[in-house]
């Protein structure tokens, strides 16, 4: 199928639900289809189906389980290994882009969100 008729998926992943509502209606409007979680332990638990997703939207910083400790979990589930994860993040200092790749992160974007970085990011899927 073409590309019009294949909306790519997103997974976002945060634990401020504004935060989700302000990216999901972002992203809408730009022909993407979205699922979010609240907490990674929930999108661990959806990420083991067989869910279609594109790419993954990960805020870096949560209660429980931040993204750093949940993006070596997603990359060991066989069928997300290769999945696009994009590290967003309120974190935007010096050396946090790259903690968020060593982590395992595929792109960073740090918020506010800046739309264009987001979509060049998701460019990749």
């Amino acid at each position: 199928m073409d590309e019009i008729t294949m909306k790519k998926r997103l997974l976002i992943i945060d634990d401020d639900s504004r935060n989700i509502f302000a990216l999901v209606n972002t992203l809408r409007s730009r022909s993407f289809d979205c699922l979010s979680c609240l907490s990674a332990e929930e999108a661990l638990k959806l990420l083991e189906t067989d869910e279609k997703i594109d790419a993954i939207l990960i805020d870096m910083m949560m209660p429980e389980m931040d993204g750093y400790d949940a993006i070596p979990l997603i990359k060991k589930i066989p069928s997300r290994a290769h999945t696009l994860i994009v590290a967003v993040t309120a974190q935007a200092m010096t050396g946090d882009k790259e903690k968020c790749l060593e982590a395992g992160a595929d792109d960073y974007v740090s918020k506010p969100i800046d739309v264009d970085k987001l979509l060049a990011a998701l460019s990749q899927i």
